[in-house]
C-alpha cells in the first residue's frame, strides 16, 4: 500500500484482493466472515486521523481475528462450529477490545481447525464445519497446519498485514511456519483469554501473526495487558511494553543460543537449518549444542481434554441464542450437522473424549497439570541457565506446556515450494530477547517469500 493511504483505501484494496483469491482463483478459503461494518469503521478512523487524533501505529490498520475470538458486533464467533452459529457474542473479547482501542480495523474473521482442533484428531488441519477447508498459501495441496490456519494463510496471501491466532500447543507457530510468516506464542499470562473459545486455560493464549517481526511486535504491544477477569495476567502489566524498542539489526550480537538436536525435530528433515545456525554465528551469536529439555508428557492431551469440556461449558454459559448450551448438546448436534457427502457425521473424537471426562475425576488432573507445567518449566530453565543461554533454537516448536514464549521466523522455501522456518524459545517473559534475536535473523536473511499459490507440490 502507498504511504499515506487511508484506512478506507487499505480496506478497499484488501477486500478486492480477498474477493479475487479467497473463494475464487486459488480459493485458499482463509476468510470465514467479513465485517459488514468495516467500511463505516474505516471512515470513522480516517475522520479521527484527519482531526489530528491518532491512536498509535495500528490506527486504521486492518486485522483479522480467528473465529474463536468474541466480537460484540454483527459478526459470528463460532470457532468454526455450526453449533455455535446464532446470536453474536454480547461483547468483545478483552484482546479484541484492546485492538479497537489501538485503532485497528477488524476486517473480519478467519477459518480454523474446528474448535481449535478439538473437534477431532481425525479431521484435516484447517477444516471446520462452518468454514470448510483452508489451503496452504504457497502449495495449495500442502499442509496448512492448524489450528490458526486461516489467520496464517490470510497474512501470507496478503489479505491483511496482521492477524490474531490462538495457541494451546503449536496452533500459532505451526501454521505460521508452514505458510512462511512470523508467529509469536506469548508467555502464558501476557495476553488475556477472556472472551476466547477455550481448550484449556493451562496453555491457551492468543498471539500475533504477521509478515514481519516488526509488525508482530507492534501487534503484541497492543495486545499485552492485565485483565482483571483473567487471573493469569496478574503480572502482565509489568511486561506489557512497546516491544518494537527491542528490535535492532544487531540483535544477535553477543547472544548465546542453544541448539538441542533432539528438540522437537532433527535437522535431517530441514536441510536449511544447519545453514541457519551458521547465519546466527555470522551475525555475532554464540551457538552451542546442549541437551534437550525433558518435555516427556504426563499425557498432555488427556489433561487438555479434561479442561476442554469444563471450560467450553463455562464459555457457552456466557453466550445466548446458540443452538447448543453445553458440550453434551454440541455432541448431539454434530451427529446430524454437518454431514459428509455420504450422509455420515464427521468425527468428533475429542468432543467424545471430553464428554466422557465430565464426571467426578478419578485422577487428580488439575494437580497433575500444575505439576507438569512446573516440571517442564523447570527443565527449560535448567537448560537455559546452566548453559548461560538467551534462548534455544530449533526447526520445530516446544515450550507450550511450560507456558513459555516462542517465535517462528521464515527461513526459506524448500524444493517442493513449501516454506521452512526457524524457531526460538526462551524463559518466561523473555519476549524482548526473542524479538531481538528474531529481528536480527530476519533482517540479515530476508527469507520470507510471497506465495505463488502452486496447485501441486512439484515432484523432486
Amino acid at each position: 500500500m502507498a504511504q499515506g493511504a487511508t484506512s478506507r483505501d487499505m480496506a478497499t484494496y484488501l477486500l478486492a484482493r480477498i474477493d479475487a483469491l479467497d473463494k475464487k482463483g486459488p480459493a485458499v478459503n482463509a476468510v470465514i466472515e467479513l465485517n459488514p461494518d468495516a467500511m463505516a469503521i474505516a471512515d470513522q478512523l480516517d475522520a479521527e486521523r484527519a482531526s489530528g487524533k491518532s491512536r498509535g501505529p495500528l490506527h486504521g490498520i486492518p486485522v483479522f481475528l480467528k473465529d474463536n475470538i468474541d466480537t460484540g458486533d454483527r459478526m459470528q464467533t463460532a470457532a468454526g462450529s455450526l453449533a455455535l452459529v446464532g446470536e453474536p457474542a454480547p461483547q468483545d473479547a478483552f484482546v479484541a477490545k484492546k485492538l479497537r482501542e489501538a485503532g485497528a480495523l477488524i476486517l473480519g474473521k478467519t477459518n480454523l481447525s474446528e474448535l481449535s482442533g478439538f473437534r477431532s484428531l481425525f479431521l484435516p488441519s484447517g477444516w471446520s464445519g462452518r468454514g470448510g477447508q483452508t489451503l496452504n498459501a504457497h502449495v495449495l495441496d500442502g499442509e496448512p497446519c492448524g489450528s490458526s490456519a486461516g489467520s496464517a494463510v490470510a497474512v501470507a496471501a496478503g489479505f491483511v498485514p496482521i492477524a490474531i491466532g490462538t495457541e494451546t500447543d503449536g496452533s500459532i507457530l505451526c501454521p505460521a511456519a508452514m505458510n512462511g510468516i512470523v508467529g509469536i506464542r506469548p508467555t502464558l499470562g501476557l495476553v488475556s483469554r477472556t472472551g476466547v473459545v477455550p481448550i484449556a486455560s493451562i496453555q491457551d493464549t492468543p498471539g500475533p501473526m504477521a509478515r514481519t517481526v516488526r509488525d508482530a511486535a507492534l501487534l503484541l504491544s497492543a495486545m499485552a495487558a492485565a485483565d482483571p477477569k483473567d487471573t493469569a495476567t496478574a503480572d502482565a502489566q509489568a511486561h506489557a511494553v512497546d516491544f518494537t524498542k527491542f528490535l535492532s539489526p544487531d540483535g544477535l550480537k553477543g547472544k548465546r543460543i542453544g541448539y538441542a538436536p533432539g528438540l522437537y525435530a532433527t535437522a535431517d528433515f530441514y536441510p536449511d537449518f544447519m545453514g541457519a545456525l551458521d547465519t546466527l554465528r555470522r551475525l555475532g551469536a554464540t551457538v552451542v549444542t546442549v541437551e534437550s529439555p525433558n518435555e516427556s508428557e504426563v499425557d498432555e492431551w488427556t489433561l487438555l481434554t479434561y479442561y476442554f469440556g469444563r471450560e467450553l461449558n463455562a464459555y457457552l454459559a456466557t453466550r445466548t441464542g446458540l443452538p447448543v448450551k453445553n458440550i453434551e448438546e454440541l455432541q448431539a448436534f454434530n451427529k446430524t450437522t454437518p454431514l459428509r457427502p455420504d450422509g455420515t457425521p464427521y468425527s468428533q473424537w475429542w468432543i467424545d473424549q471430553a464428554v466422557a471426562l465430565l464426571g467426578p475425576p478419578t485422577v487428580p488432573y488439575e494437580q497433575l497439570a500444575r505439576e507438569q507445567k512446573d516440571r517442564v518449566a523447570g527443565e527449560f530453565d535448567r537448560v537455559l541457565s546452566s548453559n548461560g543461554l538467551d534462548a534455544l533454537v530449533s526447526p520445530g516448536r516446544s515450550g507450550a506446556m511450560a507456558g513459555y514464549p516462542g517465535i517462528t521466523v521464515p527461513m526459506g522455501i524448500d524444493s517442493g515450494g513449501m516454506p521452512v522456518a526457524i524457531f526460538f524459545v526462551g524463559t518466561r517473559w523473555s519476549e524482548p530477547t526473542l524479538l531481538s534475536i528474531a529481528y536480527g535473523f530476519e533482517q540479515a536473511t530476508k527469507a520470507r517469500r510471497n506465495p505463488q499459490f502452486r496447485k501441486n507440490a512439484p515432484v523432486p
